[in-house]
């Protein structure tokens, strides 16, 4: 028996089966967890490169010896990258079993894998050197070297922007989430010179949450 592929061999199946994927990623980006620096600033910048590459090899005019090597080169960079996104979202348990075969990923048997508890807070430190910027940059703060706790996805901070301390997290009313180090937010020009406010908690791969850490400041550059 053939074993069926998610990634197909022939370039004309592989051109329209990493569309379906992307498509499907970008829609659901948020609902997945989908790391936004790897999608936006790693995966679709590789998909343009192939699809140009792509597009000039089809047309008879354009092709050439040196199309042909761009094409490949641009094919085995995308798919390195295009892999690791089907391992996760093969493994991801919030992607359906109907949008993994929607996608053609082989569905693996799911069984339950015990996530650890959350026993630890985010330890950081803030980076004011970019005007108009704050970077939050995390770790565990039970250990040196780490950057989260094992089974954590990602880091929740709430903040606010307030003329007095905050006596309760419940006053820091926005939210912004980073799965990887540095957690950066960007203010307008009126803002610079305000107090912002925050609190940082992991949240782990079946969305559970630890506990805020104390609430810290920052004046915003």
């Amino acid at each position: 028996m053939t074993r069926r592929r998610t990634i197909p061999a022939r370039d004309a199946d592989f051109h329209v089966k990493q569309k379906e994927i992307i498509e499907a990623t970008v829609a659901h980006r948020t609902e997945w967890l989908i790391d936004d620096e790897f999608l936006d600033n790693e995966l679709l910048p590789k998909q343009l490169e192939w699809n140009e590459a792509w597009q000039a090899y089809e047309n008879p005019v354009t092709r050439s010896t040196h199309i042909t090597f761009v094409k490949n080169r641009c094919r085995r960079e995308y798919e390195q990258l295009l892999r690791l996104l089907v391992q996760y979202l093969a493994h991801n348990m919030r992607v359906s079993n109907y949008d993994q075969m929607s996608m053609g990923i082989m569905i693996r048997p799911r069984r339950p894998t015990p996530t650890p508890s959350i026993r630890s807070y985010p330890a950081y430190r803030v980076d004011t050197s970019l005007l108009g910027h704050l970077r939050i940059y995390f770790r565990d703060s039970e250990s040196a070297h780490r950057a989260k706790p094992r089974g954590v996805h990602a880091v929740e901070m709430a903040w606010a922007v307030l003329d007095a301390p905050p006596v309760d997290v419940k006053e820091l009313v926005h939210s912004s989430t980073a799965t990887r180090t540095p957690l950066t937010l960007a203010f307008e020009g009126p803002q610079r010179g305000s107090t912002l406010y925050f609190s940082l908690r992991w949240e782990n791969n079946v969305g559970e949450k630890g506990s805020w850490s104390a609430i810290g400041s920052a004046i915003i550059p």
